[in-house]
């Protein structure tokens, strides 16, 4: 693995770049040609409308939620913990986590609050349960949050999993999301580079699925008739999906990680088949070909793609105004491209607006409800960052 420069030189360089001119805020008035291809050329960060502000550190951090009413957030650890980080206090450790099967892509995943969580305290969690014969599998569970001098998690209760249970360690997905009413729970299953069971209805692997709070089936499922794993199917056809996204008129979104190239973002619909392992805009890492999308107009296509691979890390949706020109925008983090994302939303069509370079593997984004976009990068020694808008 090359040398990374430290975040903190990083910001650095930022700031001492302040007088730079901002990069350009709005989308270009033409970007058709850009959002048809793979291309996406990365600015500079010190030409970015922002400063990067390192706030905390953390081991392989994976996921982050704020708490509702505080300046706290939750943390998940990728090997096994749970972090509660407090803006005006000490990180603590969150007593009452599972076991998890830790290694390759495996470990604690996502963490999210329940819409009724001011009055329950309810958290969901997922994580990677190990199986028989070497198998794994993604977990989800719910739980109470007790918050206080010595937090923890009670009451904990497995509401799903993925089905089958397979043989290595790779693409469990396992995001998490609430619909806007709070009625429904989503939940991305990655295909567990097995290629097959995304398209397999008797498996919920390489699927989103959709859920009642209590892990139930919603009777109005696309597939819910026919029971089984196949009634919790809400869209098919997905390769590992790392993140899951509402935008301010109700509409889905998910990224997902493509082969090799054909990373892409899609408007997600109910019964709908997005075509993978099939079609994609990238080809298998032996370099067996794939097809591409427009060659079977039968599977919805993605929004936007890239290629070379960016390799997609977290989701959210920007409706706020505290960095001007960002209003209805999906921010979306790179791993193996190093930065940030920026996308404007246009009805059911996406524009590639901003890409900054961080240097840094971005492995998740999320807005506070004051505005602002907090990032977590990746790795052994993870940051929790503040992106502070330039004055």
């Amino acid at each position: 693995m090359k040398n990374l420069p430290p975040l903190a030189l990083i910001a650095a360089l930022a700031v001492a770049a302040c007088s730079a001119p901002a990069a350009t805020e709005a989308a270009p008035a033409d970007t058709a040609k850009l959002d048809a291809s793979g291309d996406h050329p990365a600015t500079p960060l010190a030409d970015a409308p922002f400063t990067v502000k390192e706030i905390a550190s953390f081991n392989e951090p994976w996921a982050m939620t704020f708490i509702p009413g505080t300046r706290a957030a939750l943390i998940t650890e990728k090997s096994g913990k749970l972090k509660l980080w407090q803006e005006n206090g000490a990180t603590q450790d969150v007593a009452g986590v599972p076991p998890v099967a830790y290694g390759g892509q495996g470990g604690f995943g996502d963490v999210i609050v329940a819409p009724d969580f001011a009055a329950t305290g309810t958290i969901y969690l997922s994580w990677v349960e190990a199986g028989t014969g070497n198998t794994a599998g993604a977990v989800v569970g719910k739980a109470k949050l007790v918050q206080g001098a010595a937090p923890r998690i009670e009451g904990l209760q497995i509401i799903w999993k993925q089905d089958p249970k397979v043989t290595g360690r790779g693409h469990y997905s396992h995001r998490l999301i609430f619909s806007p009413d709070g009625k429904y729970l989503f939940i991305g299953s990655g295909e567990r580079q097995k290629f097959d069971p995304a398209q397999d209805m008797k498996a919920n692997l390489g699927k989103i699925v959709r859920l009642n709070p209590d892990g139930s089936v919603p009777a109005d499922n696309p597939f819910s008739s026919e029971g089984g794993v196949t009634a919790q199917i809400w869209s098919l056809g997905h390769r590992n999906i790392l993140g899951l996204a509402f935008d301010g008129t109700g509409r889905f979104w998910n990224q997902e990680m493509g082969p090799k190239g054909g990373d892409e973002v899609n408007l997600v619909a109910a019964k709908a088949n997005y075509g993978y392992p099939i079609v994609s805009n990238g080809d298998h890492y032996d370099g067996k070909d794939i097809p591409d999308h427009p060659t079977r107009p039968e599977f919805a296509a993605p929004k936007l793609w890239w290629n070379p691979a960016v390799s997609p890390a977290g989701l959210a949706f920007y409706g706020g105004d505290l960095y001007p020109g960002w209003k209805n925008s999906l921010l979306m983090g790179a791993l193996s491209g190093e930065g940030l994302i920026r996308m404007d939303i246009d009805g059911e069509t996406l524009h590639k607006s901003d890409r900054w370079d961080f240097g840094r593997r971005i492995r998740e984004v999320e807005v506070r409800d004051d505005g602002s976009v907090w990032l977590l990068t990746d790795g052994e020694d993870g940051k929790l960052v503040k992106l502070v808008p330039k004055k």
